[in-house]
């Protein structure tokens, strides 16, 4: 992806606050609220864009052809827009390979998701196995819960250490206006919330939300004169484990190779070193400590973050707008990384900014245990 392709860029970025529960708005009228907002910042047209890209699950929204709903209000009337069934970071990975193909000089990449429109328990059972599994009444939280054991297990860690990353990121949260769920929790406090299943508890785990993101991504050219501060995406990669029975759930081998692919296309060498900011898509606390180590930030994430390392104005700052930890929805999650790290080198994240960042990583999961993996790295001009 190298050579004489088209650099890529990103112009413009808006979000949603995101609730628990957004009812007065319909998924079309919580979409259109973003797509205008970030016209209305970039100063670009509906008319100028050709290529859209959404992410959305039809489970999710209760429809098939989940994208119809939103088609008119990102503008894909006669014209090329596809939807990503999937989380909404390999939405903007189709949509940069389409500018970086040179057939177009915009795209516009929208993610949703109204989970409270839903029955998380038996939407997230359709990922398993209609034969052997879905009886067993296996959702993504009990799956999570097992991959949270063996993880612990296989590095010696204990419930502490997974409590104090929900600890981090719900007071970074406090300083993120568009976080849902925030807050001064001591270890104490997240050990004492609910168990949500063994050794998962209510506040290390996603809370139910709703909410939208749009960006616009543009060649260099046509970002050149959109914005005097375009950011770059400098590489890019994605992964695809095996299913999650027929791999060692305590290793994120996926997001290991995702990350090498991105590295090597951004030529960082050091990613611990190199990296300035990083936006993880952990909507269980365990998740974040494996994605360090997976990304090469870390061997030890969880000395690194008990030294206060992952905190703002650490050596290098995790999920400093809180994360998913504090209320993304699924398939929302993986772009909202992406629009966090382009505030945060446009010094645009207000109070939890990032003084002095120049190169960012955005990462995206999905799937029974993080089958799937996706990985960015920006960086400002």
């Amino acid at each position: 992806m190298e050579g004489t392709m088209t650099k890529v860029s990103i112009v413009g970025v808006a979000q949603t606050r995101f609730e628990e529960r957004i009812a007065s708005l319909a998924i079309n009228e919580l979409v259109y609220m973003v797509v205008r907002e970030l016209l209305h910042k970039t100063g670009v047209s509906m008319k100028e864009i050709r290529s859209i890209v959404t992410a959305s699950q039809d489970a999710w929204d209760g429809r098939t052809i989940s994208g119809m709903t939103i088609n008119e209000v990102v503008g894909g009337y006669l014209n090329a827009e596809a939807k990503v069934a999937a989380d909404g970071l390999q939405a903007l990975l189709y949509g940069a390979a389409r500018i970086m193909s040179g057939e177009y000089t915009l795209t516009l990449v929208v993610a949703h998701c109204k989970e409270s429109e839903g029955t998380p328990h038996a939407i997230t059972n359709l990922m398993f196995d209609p034969f052997t599994q879905r009886h067993l009444g296996l959702d993504d939280v009990t799956a999570a819960a097992l991959q949270a054991r063996r993880y612990m297990r296989l590095r010696g860690l204990a419930a502490e250490d997974i409590a104090a990353v929900a600890v981090k990121n719900h007071r970074h949260a406090k300083k993120n206006p568009f976080a849902q769920r925030a807050g001064d929790f001591t270890i104490t406090d997240v050990l004492n919330s609910p168990i949500l299943a063994d050794p998962i508890h209510e506040l290390e785990a996603a809370p139910q939300s709703d909410g939208a993101c749009a960006l616009l991504l543009a060649s260099e050219s046509k970002a050149r004169t959109v914005t005097d501060h375009p950011v770059f995406i400098i590489g890019m990669g994605n992964a695809t484990d095996a299913y999650w029975t027929d791999r060692e759930l305590g290793e994120a081998k996926a997001l290991r190779q995702a990350a090498s692919r991105a590295y090597r296309m951004a030529g960082i060498e050091y990613p611990a070193h190199e990296i300035d900011v990083a936006e993880i898509s952990a909507r269980y606390a365990y998740e974040e400590l494996m994605a360090m180590e997976a990304l090469g930030l870390s061997e030890a994430p969880q000395d690194m973050l008990a030294r206060g390392d992952c905190e703002i104005g650490g050596r290098l700052p995790i999920n400093p707008s809180g994360g998913p930890l504090c209320g993304n929805p699924v398939t929302v999650s993986g772009l909202v990384r992406v629009v966090e790290a382009y505030l945060q080198l446009t010094d645009q994240a207000g109070e939890h900014q990032v003084h002095g960042a120049q190169t960012a990583l955005a990462h995206g999961a999905g799937g029974i245990c993080g089958q799937n993996q996706s990985v960015v790295i920006l960086r400002r001009e």
